[in-house]
This record gives C-alpha cells, structure tokens and sequence, in this order.
C-alpha cells in the first residue's frame, strides 16, 4: 500500500511538472513571436542557424551538467527550433498577405476525417486559423472543382512521397487548372495495420487502402499469405468499412492517428517498406499570394519545350548560370499530343527576386508554354546541425 501511495505521488508530482513544461513552451512560443514582429520590417531570414547551432551547444553543455543525455536534449530543442521557425514564417506571411486573413477556413481534402490529406490540412491550418471547415472529396478532380468554384478556399493535394514516387494523377490535374500553389507541407507517414477488434495478423483474410499506401507497405503485404487485397477510394473510407465490419478477419493500413478517430486498434506497427516515409502535400486556392523576403520560398513552374534536341537542357542551364537551385523536375505526357511531355519544374526562388524573373524571361525564349503554378513559402525546416564532438 505504501508503495502504491508513494507511485501516486511521484506521479502527481511528474503531473504538475508537465503542467509547468507546457507553460514554459506556451511562454517561448510567445517571445519568438514577439522576435518576429520586432524585425518584420527588416529583409533578413527567420532563421540564424550559426546561431541556432551555438544556442544547441550551449544547452547540450549545461544539460550534460545536469546529467541530461546529450541525444535527448538536441531533439527536445530542434522540435523547439521548428516550431518556432514555422510560427514566424506564419506570423509574417499574416503580415505579406493582409487580404486573406481569416479566423476560419474551408480546406477540401482526399477522403474523409482520418486520412492522410485530412491530417495535413489540419497540421497547416493548426498555425493559421482558429477553426477549419472540412469538405472530403472522393478524386483529386472534385478537390480542384471545389476550390475552382468557390465552395471552399483551399485544396489540400499529395504531390509526392518518399517511398512510391510522385503522385502523377495530381500532376495531370495542375495540367489543366488556374488555381495557384499557396503553400506545401510534408506529413510523416507512419503505416499501421489497424483493426477493429482484438485479433491476431494470421486470422487476417482482407485487407482494405488506398492504392498508395499499398504501394508503400509492399514490402509487409508480400509476406502474408491467403490475404485478399481491397482498394479504397481514400485511407478514410477504407478506415470507416473496417469499422462498421467490426470483423476479426479484416484489417487497413493507415495511420495510427487516423485510426483512433474510428476507435481503430494497430495490430501491427512500421509496416512500410521504409520507415523513413513522408508525404509532400500542396495546398492550392484561387489567388496566388505573396511570399515574405525573409521567408525561403519556392516556386512551381510548368514548361513544354516541345521536340527540339537540347532543349529542356538549355532551360535547366538557364537556372544553373542563374545560381537557383532546381529541387524536383517531372515529367507527365501532354495529353492529346503524342509523345510530347510538360516539366513540372520546383525552384527554391522567390519570384519577386530579379534572378527568378529574368530566367523565367529567358526560358519563355526557349519554350512552347510556360506557366508559373505559384510561389508559396518552404514548409520544411532542416533539423540544426550539433558537431559530433558535441553530442560525446
């Protein structure tokens, strides 16, 4: 009894004590804010990472002091660092795009509450507005139509993932839209098998996805015997049939956190081929926005060269002698036109910035059709780098 008395307490106390850690995180957030609207006039990065790096090393000192393993404290404070670089990347993105600020938004999405798309939009929109209006869509087409007529502000659309590649039915739609990319995000994806009821992995006869995470867990699904794949229009909806089967035979890959909003159950975790699995997602609406200097940023061009020798050469060599770096570039048949191809080009560049303008002047030279997809801020934030001499 005493022991149990004694657990409690310690218990009570670890309690308070994060009560008190999530105040102090509420009270950083707040002061880094303030950072940012103290030199959101000034044309300088957000981020300082010589002093980043310095402000690592200093506390990974001082936590070795207080016997704190030098591994835990770099991640605990890199999520702090992200989290605060992403915070006055909003802020002053509020302050470039005066116009668009909203205390809620409409965000259209691929299936329904609990899928991938699902997660993302409310990842984005948790730093951005106070409440999100979902609309889930059953293709990418109706997520583009949504937004094309107004009935929602935005669309959230996979774009790539790490382990199955591009995601061409989403290129093929940007062929033939005027939206504008506004804005990206990349969610990790962690496949589960989920079920609804306690079972084992050998009773399991079906198993209900999306055809993208199929592709991702090939790998797990190539060992089990006797299993009948389905397909699903959205991981959502392949969540809401295990659901209502309420069968021990039947399972879904998805993720775990999709899975608790269907009081879903991981029978088995880290199931894709690679563990290291994330999605990039892009998030489209009718206007393009402006993109704060301070703010690395990237921008999303569409180019057809047509059949000349060299050609989608001497447009990447433009870019090169320009000092922009080109981050991804696919390639997707011009439908209608036979053996033609658009380049789907990603450049870290602002188009505000002169290099970006005169290339893009000198490409349209060079090309059939060029059309800039948007210019939007980079979402991911490279995790600070600590000396190996530091972390012994």
């Amino acid at each position: 009894m005493n022991e149990a008395l004694d657990l409690n307490k310690i218990r009570e106390k670890i309690t308070q004590l994060d009560q008190q850690l999530l105040a102090l995180f509420a009270e950083r957030r707040a002061l880094t804010l303030n950072v940012a609207k103290s030199k959101a006039h000034l044309i300088r990065p957000v981020r300082d990472q010589q002093r980043e790096q310095e402000l690592l090393i200093r506390l990974i000192t001082q936590g070795k002091k207080l016997g704190l393993d030098a591994h835990y404290v770099t991640s605990v404070f890199q999520t702090i660092i992200e989290d605060s670089v992403l915070n006055q990347q909003a802020y002053l993105q509020t302050l470039a795009n005066p116009n668009i600020q909203e205390p809620s938004v409409s965000v259209a999405f691929l299936g329904d509450k609990g899928s991938y798309s699902y997660l993302a939009s409310h990842r984005y929109f948790s730093r951005r507005a106070a409440k999100i209006i979902e609309s889930g869509c059953q293709s990418f087409a109706e997520i583009m139509q949504q937004v094309e007529s107004g009935s929602v502000d935005y669309g959230m659309l996979p774009i790539e993932n790490t382990s199955s590649g591009s995601i061409n039915e989403v290129y093929d739609v940007l062929q033939h839209t005027n939206l504008s990319i506004v804005g990206e995000i990349t969610q990790p994806i962690e496949h589960c098998l989920l079920t609804a009821v306690n079972t084992k992995l050998n009773k399991i006869k079906t198993i209900y996805a999306h055809g993208q995470p199929f592709a991702q867990c090939s790998n797990f699904l190539d060992k089990q015997s006797d299993i009948r794949i389905e397909y699903c229009e959205s991981t959502a909806d392949a969540m809401a049939k295990v659901y209502q089967l309420q069968d021990e035979s039947v399972a879904v890959i998805g993720s775990e956190e999709g899975g608790n909003l269907y009081q879903l159950q991981a029978l088995e975790k880290q199931i894709a081929n690679q563990i290291e699995n994330h999605s990039r997602f892009i998030l489209v609406a009718r206007k393009p926005i402006e993109v704060a200097e301070q703010i690395p940023a990237k921008t999303t061009l569409i180019i057809a060269t047509g059949q000349k020798p060299g050609a989608l050469v001497e447009c990447l060599l433009v870019l090169k002698n320009k000092g922009i770096n080109m981050c991804k570039l696919e390639s997707r048949p011009i439908q209608g036109r036979p053996w033609e191809e658009m380049f789907y080009v990603d450049v870290e560049a602002n188009l505000k910035h002169l290099a970006l303008q005169e290339a893009i002047s000198q490409i349209t030279e060079q090309t059939n059709f060029i059309k800039i997809l948007g210019c939007y801020p980079i979402e991911h934030i490279s995790p600070t780098s600590v000396p190996s001499s530091a972390l012994i």
